[in-house]
């Protein structure tokens, strides 16, 4: 396959204004074309997104129950940090920005990750992991 392939992440939302906001605080962008007043696209790189929906548009895909993530947890979303240090950046602004810890700190020396949950309740893990310390396979 020559085309990278892409991912869209599915989640519901309660409030996207807030949703909206609290992204943006962290840097991220959306993209107008595929968003509108019930849908957010969030773009996480040129080939993950995640669909940031409220519950009625979220409706129109399942005939299940929605997760209520106070109670329960749907995914754990984990998104990849160039080093230590945005690790620590994306966290610390979540945190400042409405968000919530979840979780201790792990760090294993060649891997570093924090994780916290967003203000829908969505639980988000940021990873750093040292290229070097993974073996080539062959």
């Amino acid at each position: 396959m020559d085309t990278p392939r892409m991912i869209f992440v599915n989640l519901p939302v309660k409030d996207l204004a807030t949703s909206r906001a609290f992204w943006e605080k962290l840097g991220f962008s959306f993209n107008p074309q595929f968003s509108d007043d019930r849908t957010a696209c969030l773009v996480i790189s040129d080939t993950i997104f995640a669909m940031l929906m409220d519950g009625s548009r979220f409706r129109d895909f399942t005939e299940k129950e929605i997760a209520d993530t106070s109670s329960t947890r749907e995914a754990i979303i984990a998104l990849s940090a160039s080093d230590r240090a945005e690790v620590d950046r994306l966290v610390d602004t979540a945190l400042a920005g409405g968000g919530s810890p979840v979780g201790e700190t792990m760090d294993q020396g060649f891997m570093y990750g924090r994780a916290f949950l967003d203000p829908e309740g969505h639980h988000w893990e940021v990873v750093w992991m040292d290229p070097a310390a993974v073996e080539p396979t062959r």
